[in-house]
């Protein structure tokens, strides 16, 4: 049975079973107010107590991009180098300083005196689920998404957040995708092979 509130299949397939990861992007801009929106629908991504942790920086300089492509893997630098905008995706590891404002019914003082170790996992597991639903929103504004690992994180922290609490997660290449530059789709694990009913 289905739920009336149900999306369209154009729109699941627009998120998910026809998007693709891209390495290669068209020579258009993406709009500054188009960044400004896709971070407005996704920060409101479930996040743990609503602590929010994720951080982005949307480099579209000339500068800033430089200085990821400088700290990139020798195979992620062309697929940079194509996109108008590269974000860095990093956690702040002193979220919790805002907790009184995002999640007053906690304990902030008792949150915050939590062993270190505890609050960056707290604050790299939840990045990088607040980072998922970043990708479907730049979908759902008709963007492509390119999110890569391999990179040099201490030369991108001191690039970018030297003196802060931001830290480097992984980057995104955000853009709008050449799609004459994918290969055909991988495969995927079926249900029998990926889940179990318990």
């Amino acid at each position: 049975m289905t739920s009336p509130h149900m999306i369209e299949e154009q729109v699941i397939a627009q998120l998910f079973t026809e998007a693709r990861t891209h390495k290669a992007f068209l020579d258009k801009p993406v709009e500054t107010a188009t960044l400004h929106r896709l971070y407005d629908i996704a920060k409101f991504a479930p996040s743990a107590s609503n602590l929010c942790p994720m951080r982005i920086v949307f480099a579209t300089s000339d500068d800033a991009r430089r200085k990821v492509i400088d700290a990139a893997a020798p195979g992620n630098r062309q697929k940079i180098d194509s996109a108008p905008v590269v974000a860095i995706i990093a956690h702040d590891t002193r979220f919790h300083q805002h907790i009184e404002t995002l999640a007053p019914h906690m304990d902030a003082v008792a949150y915050a005196a939590q062993d270190a170790a505890k609050l960056e996992q707290v604050a790299i597991e939840n990045c990088w689920l607040q980072a998922g639903f970043l990708i479907a929103a730049a979908r759902a504004l008709g963007l492509d998404c390119g999110p890569m690992s391999g990179f040099d994180k201490v030369a991108i922290d001191d690039s970018f957040f030297s003196g802060s609490s931001w830290r480097a997660d992984f980057l995104m290449n955000i853009g709008y995708g050449d799609a004459k530059q994918l290969h055909r789709r991988g495969h995927r694990l079926g249900f029998d092979e990926a889940c179990l009913i318990a």
